[in-house]
């Protein structure tokens, strides 16, 4: 956030940027093509066509990946421009519009900052699924040389059954079989080991970014209520704006709130999910009352729930009878 708490005055680092200093920078930044150049669809293209068969998807899913990072990129250092342009124009505006355009513009300024330091903590995820791809390039000559012993195999026995390469050949085989079941072990541990931390490493950062981003329009809309948009007739004046030092704590206790939020403190809870099977899963024993105590009582409030269902139906049996009786 910016230390003057304007968009009219230089940018200075602030005590937590001194103390927690960002992740490095990503690989993708300040990169000369852009990402519709022939340079970037043509990466994109040779990497799904190059290089070991078993990695070519996933390396094309990386080289798209960065293609995105890119982009990303471009948001965040047009969202910056109009933060800049939107606090210039207001500057020439009543002092109302002046002060709370130029406090905006803090805020969208600050959301172009923290896209930017997606980009940085995002990019660990790319960086991790190369793990994934590293290791599937490298068990693909295991499964290469074991096929090919297989057809060399089948080759000879069509051609020389009595040939003693075959029993040679065969004792490759069993060779490369082991060693192509303990390259296979690797790949498939590593693939979910490092599966799982690409994707909390792309969730967290995305959970951070929206959550922050949710937090600064809450304090946008508050500096919007300083606005006074009562009419006026001609020749009436408004009254003397007096908001400075309000729209000024708005921006620091947007600083603050930015500053406090963690992972643990998030404000968003846990998702709900229907795939819970038993009690234990569904229901949370309120504090007070023990387990087997909570368990009675939904076991006593579901027989209750089914007690009204057969009353109902009862009464609907009643009332079909009495309406035949009337017919008749």
């Amino acid at each position: 956030m910016h230390r003057t708490y304007s968009m009219r005055s230089s940018r200075a680092p602030t005590a937590t940027q001194l103390a927690t200093p960002p992740p490095p920078p990503s690989s993708t930044k300040g990169k000369f093509f852009g990402t519709t150049s022939i340079a970037n669809a043509f990466r994109k293209q040779a990497a799904g066509s190059f290089g070991p068969e078993m990695a070519r998807k996933l390396s094309q899913l990386i080289k798209i990946e960065k293609s995105l990072e890119r982009s990303l990129e471009a948001v965040s250092n047009e969202r910056k421009l109009v933060a800049k342009q939107l606090s210039l124009w207001g500057a020439d505006n009543d002092d109302d519009v002046s002060d709370v355009t130029d406090k905006i513009g803090v805020l969208l300024y600050e959301i172009g900052e923290l896209e930017d330091q997606f980009i940085d903590k995002y990019d660990l995820y790319r960086i991790t699924l190369k793990g994934i791809r590293n290791i599937e390039a490298s068990v693909q000559p295991s499964r290469d040389r074991k096929i090919k012993i297989t057809d060399e195999i089948a080759h000879l026995k069509y051609k020389d059954p009595q040939s003693p390469k075959i029993a040679v050949l065969e004792q490759e085989l069993v060779r490369a079989e082991a060693e192509s079941l303990v390259a296979e072990a690797q790949l498939s541990n590593i693939t979910r080991e490092k599966l799982k931390a690409a994707f909390n490493y792309q969730f967290d950062s995305l959970r951070e970014l929206t959550e922050k981003m949710a937090l600064i329009a809450g304090y946008g809309k508050a500096l919007l209520e300083l606005l006074d948009d009562s009419p006026v007739t001609p020749g009436e004046t408004r009254p003397a704006y007096d908001g400075y030092e309000a729209s000024k704590q708005i921006i620091i206790d947007a600083e603050n709130a930015l500053t406090s939020w963690t992972l643990d403190n998030s404000y968003l809870k846990e998702p709900l999910l229907s795939i819970h099977q038993g009690v234990d899963d569904v229901y949370t024993v309120p504090e007070g009352v023990t387990e087997g105590e909570w368990v009675e009582q939904v076991d006593e409030d579901e027989d209750h729930h089914h007690e009204n269902e057969h009353e109902d139906e009862n009464e609907h049996e009643d009332l079909a009878q009495d309406e035949e009786v009337v017919e008749h």
